[in-house]
């Protein structure tokens, strides 16, 4: 064989190696086996979970449940299980409460082995989803429901979902010596406001600059990061816009972004942490920092919050201040040496005259 048809043969084989090493875990990973902590969207491409279409419908123009009921109301309504696949699926479905992620503020609702304390335990399944509930192999099958709303509820925003956790075991991950069953789950969001006294909140809170200062100032660029939390004090949904801005000394504008959308679903009592890049930070400055929160919804809702910090070039500085250290122990050595020729003259002198 010649060598060049050699090395392609060997080429084609250290690549179909790689892929043969590479493709099953990206296989997991399309498939969506890793674990997560909480329910996906509302459907995942082999099931979903939707409110049920009205009578002779075959698609629902609802994306979520939307409800709104007085304190010790009975609301009525039906949720959609539909299996894509080509064989039955077992479904453990269950109501439970949304929350945001702590970091980046996504909507996310409860896993099963977490109790739900709020709307969750509001809704009433079928008592046969206590255990399991089957959906026919490109069936769909619809289990209506009740919302018990409290005599003590009180006004506002309540959000959860109804989830379907699929009992089939899909994937297995190994977390240090321990090997967890992976399972998915998919809900649909409720929404369901209690009518009275509606109250808006919104605060910025723990504003933080963390800045890096490159090796060689105002050669290279610095790099900032704000983090700022963002706390729904308020008893509705917010879905905050942002904007930043910062002025050095003498009030000079050093950076500043427009407000925009989060794309973020803030919800009643929850506090998110955020970040906002700032790639070319200060190189030396005195600078405040503002992060401004609103909301488009809700025009009188505004938040701000600040924080102050000094940038220095300390690359700089150390720099200037070894090469003063060194030259004031250059001046002190030079004017010793001096002293002591001055203190010999006379001696030389007195010695002469003496002779």
């Amino acid at each position: 064989m010649p060598p060049r048809r050699r090395r392609r043969t060997r080429r084609t084989h250290r690549l179909r190696l790689l892929l043969g090493l590479l493709l099953p875990p990206l296989a997991l990973l399309a498939a969506g086996l890793l674990p997560t902590g909480t329910a996906a969207a509302a459907e995942n491409g082999t099931w979903g979970v939707f409110p049920t279409p009205p009578a002779g419908a075959a698609m629902t123009d609802r994306a979520y449940f939307f409800h709104q009921g007085a304190a010790g109301t009975t609301l009525h309504d039906s949720v959609t299980i539909l299996n894509n696949s080509d064989r039955d699926l077992t479904f453990q479905v269950f109501a439970t409460d949304a929350v945001n992620t702590v970091v980046g503020g996504a909507f996310a609702l409860l896993p099963v082995e977490t109790k739900p304390t709020g709307v969750g335990t509001w809704v009433a399944l079928p008592s046969a989803t206590g255990t399991a509930v089957t959906v026919p192999a490109k069936g769909r099958k619809d289990l209506p429901f009740t919302v018990e709303v409290p005599e003590d509820a009180v006004p506002g925003d309540h959000v959860g979902g109804i989830v379907a956790l699929n009992t089939e075991v899909e994937g297995v991950q190994q977390e240090g010596k321990v090997k967890v069953g992976v399972k998915r789950s998919v809900g649909a969001r409720l929404y369901l406001r209690v009518p009275g006294p509606l109250t808006p909140g919104l605060s910025v809170e723990d504003v933080r600059v963390r800045r890096g200062a490159p090796l060689l100032p105002w050669v290279e660029d610095a790099r900032a990061t704000i983090s700022y939390a963002l706390v729904n004090r308020g008893n509705v949904v917010v879905e905050p816009r942002i904007a930043f801005a910062a002025e050095g000394l003498f009030g000079r504008t050093v950076f500043h972004r427009p407000p925009r959308e989060l794309k973020v679903v803030l919800l009643p009592g929850q506090r998110i942490e955020l970040t906002e890049p700032w790639p070319d930070a200060p190189q030396s400055d005195w600078v405040t920092v503002r992060v401004t929160a609103s909301a488009t919804a809700q025009p009188e809702l505004v938040a701000t919050g600040t924080a102050d910090f000094v940038a220095v070039p300390w690359t700089a500085v150390g720099a200037l201040l070894v090469l003063a250290g060194g030259g004031c122990a250059v001046w002190a050595v030079r004017r010793r040496r001096r002293r002591a020729t001055q203190a010999r003259a006379p001696r030389a002198r007195d010695l002469t005259g003496a002779s």
